[in-house]
This record gives structure tokens, C-alpha cells and sequence, in this order.
């Protein structure tokens, strides 16, 4: 069911880039490189853990839909994918959303550690 306030359950045709069933991508509003796309479900739900199956099914299929789409679009050299679950995770959209963020080469000086980042002081190992 959808929520009238929620930025992610009334989506527009020029915001949807790929959709299927059950979850659409669009455009991130704040995108840390260029191509950062969001996997989002058409049911509002808060807790990726609260995902029907089918819905999770559907999320990973359309997160492999948008690597072709970024690999044919942009050519990024690598991804980093991710799903913040809570406001101490850094969900501030309380709607599941998957991140996929496409990577180039020079984007950052050292990107060991990739998504351990989340804790600064953890990245690098």
C-alpha cells in the first residue's frame, strides 16, 4: 500500500527508469558519482527485512538489470551496492531502497575497504 507522504510511492514516468512487477529504478537525487541509481519496491515498506520473497527476488533481479544498463551507459569500472536498514544505518528515506553506485578509476585516491567506509576509521585494513 502506498503512502501519500513517502518521496518513494508516487513515482512519475520520467523519474522510473527500469520497472518491473514488483520495484522500479530510478535516478538517486544526490548521487555520488555519475549513474547512481536506487532499486525501490512499489509496496511502501520500511525494513528490507520486511520484503516479501517475491519482492526480494525482484530487487536482485533489477539490481543485475541496472549494472547492463550503467555498463552499456557509462562503462564504470566497478559497483558498490548497498542498503542502509535503519536511521542509525544512515536510512533517511524510510522506504527500502537499494543503492547501486557505479565506480571509476581515480573517483577516490584509495577505495580499499569499499563499503567498510560506513565507519571511517574501519575502511582501510
Amino acid at each position: 500500500m502506498a503512502s501519500a507522504d513517502c518521496y518513494f510511492c508516487n513515482p512519475t514516468d520520467d523519474t522510473t527508469v527500469l520497472r518491473n512487477e514488483l520495484c522500479y529504478a530510478r535516478w538517486d537525487s544526490y548521487p555520488v558519482n555519475e549513474g547512481h541509481m536506487l532499486i525501490v519496491p512499489w509496496r511502501h515498506v520500511a525494513d528490507y527485512f520486511e520484503v516479501s520473497e517475491e519482492e526480494r527476488s525482484a530487487l536482485w533481479e533489477m539490481v543485475n538489470e541496472v549494472k547492463r544498463f550503467l555498463a552499456e551507459r557509462y562503462r564504470p569500472d566497478g559497483y558498490n551496492v548497498g542498503i542502509n536498514i535503519g536511521q542509525v544505518a544512515g536510512q533517511s528515506v524510510f522506504h527500502v531502497h537499494v543503492h547501486v553506485i557505479p565506480r571509476y578509476e581515480g573517483d577516490m585516491a584509495n577505495p580499499r575497504g569499499g563499503v567498510r567506509g560506513v565507519i571511517p576509521e574501519k575502511q582501510k585494513y
